[in-house]
C-alpha cells in the first residue's frame, strides 16, 4: 500500500494509470459497446470518411472503423499481457535459479539465455508459426519465450546482488532454507525490478503483435487488430491519409504509458537515482549560518 501512495503521488504515474485504465475499459468492455459490428460490410459505404453513423469512417470494405478499434483492443492488449507471463513465467524462477543453484545450472542458464537474446523475433515468430500453426497462442508464446531473457537477466542481478548481503548469509548460517531466505529477503528486493520490467516488456510486446499482425501472424483477418488495421490503412492512404493515425494513436498511448508507469514504480520503489534535498533542520540550520556570516561581515 505504501509502494501504492508513493506511486499516486508522482504526476506522470497518475496520467499513465488514467490512461491505462481507459485501455483496460476498452480490453474488458471494448467489443460490447462498439456501435457497429465490427465484421459487417457496409458495401454502400466504401472508405468513407467521418460522418454521423460512422464516427470514424469505414474502411475499404465498408467495416465501422470505430467498432473495429473498440474490439480489436482486447486481442492486441490480451496478446501482449499474455507474451508478458510467458516470458516472466520463464524467466523469473530460472533468474532465482541460476543466482542459487549453483555454477553448472548458471553457465547453462546464461548460454540459453545469451542464445535467445540473438535470435530475431520475425525470424523465430514465422518458424513457430510454421511448426505449430498460425495463431495468436502460437505467436504469444514465441514472443514470450524470446523475451524470457529479460527477465532471466533483471531477476538474477538483483538475487545476486541480495545474495551476498550480510543479513542474508547469517540467516543460512542461522539453519534458514533456501526457499525461506528466498522468500523472506530475496523476493520483496525481486517483485519492484519484475513490475518495472513487465510494464516495460508490455509495451514492447504490443508493438511486436502489432508488427505481426502487420506481416499476417498471429490474429488471422478479418479478425480485427490495431497492427492489422494500420497494415490495411496503407494500402488506402491516397483516399483515407488519415486512417492510419487512429490505431497508431492507440499504441502510441498505451506503450507511452506503460513506459511511463515504469519509470514512475522504479522512482516510487527507490531505485531511481534521485537528487538528495536537504532536510528541514539543514536548511534551518544553513540559513542561520548565512545569517551570522552576514553580521560578522557587516561588523568588520
Amino acid at each position: 500500500m505504501t509502494t501504492l501512495r508513493n506511486l499516486w503521488r508522482i504526476p506522470t504515474a497518475r496520467f499513465a494509470m488514467v490512461v491505462l485504465a481507459g485501455i483496460a475499459f476498452l480490453t474488458v468492455f471494448g467489443g460490447a459497446l462498439a456501435p457497429h459490428d465490427p465484421l459487417r460490410q457496409y458495401t454502400d459505404h466504401v472508405l468513407e470518411g467521418p460522418s454521423a453513423t460512422h464516427w470514424l469512417g469505414t474502411d475499404y470494405v465498408g467495416r465501422d472503423v470505430l467498432s473495429r478499434l473498440m474490439s480489436g483492443t482486447r486481442l492486441s492488449v490480451v496478446g501482449a499481457f499474455e507474451a508478458v507471463v510467458i516470458g516472466a513465467a520463464l524467466g523469473v524462477p530460472s533468474g532465482l535459479a541460476s543466482a542459487w543453484l549453483g555454477p553448472r545450472l548458471e553457465w547453462l542458464s546464461l548460454r540459453i539465455s545469451d542464445t535467445l537474446v540473438i535470435l530475431p523475433f520475425t525470424v523465430f515468430a514465422i518458424a513457430v508459426a510454421g511448426t505449430l500453426g498460425n495463431g495468436l497462442q502460437q505467436a504469444m508464446f514465441a514472443i514470450g519465450v524470446l523475451i524470457s531473457p529479460i527477465f532471466y537477466r533483471v531477476t538474477r542481478a538483483v538475487a545476486m546482488g541480495m545474495r551476498r548481503q550480510q543479513y542474508v548469509e547469517a540467516a543460512e548460517l542461522m539453519g534458514a532454507t533456501e526457499w525461506w531466505t528466498l522468500r523472506k529477503h530475496i523476493w520483496s528486493k525481486v517483485l519492484p525490478n519484475v513490475a518495472v520490467t513487465s510494464a516495460q516488456a508490455t509495451g514492447s510486446a504490443l508493438l511486436v503483435v502489432a508488427s505481426l499482425s502487420f506481416l499476417g501472424l498471429g490474429v488471422s483477418p478479418p479478425a480485427p487488430t490495431w497492427g492489422g488495421m494500420l497494415a490495411s490503412d496503407l494500402d488506402y492512404l491516397a483516399q483515407q491519409p488519415w486512417a492510419p493515425v487512429f490505431p497508431g494513436l492507440l499504441m502510441m498511448a498505451t506503450v507511452g504509458s506503460l513506459n511511463l508507469l515504469a519509470d514512475a514504480v522504479r522512482e516510487a520503489t527507490g531505485d531511481a537515482p534521485r537528487r538528495r534535498t536537504p532536510s528541514r533542520a539543514a536548511r534551518a540550520a544553513t540559513r542561520s549560518e548565512t545569517r551570522a556570516a552576514r553580521k560578522e561581515t557587516t561588523h568588520a
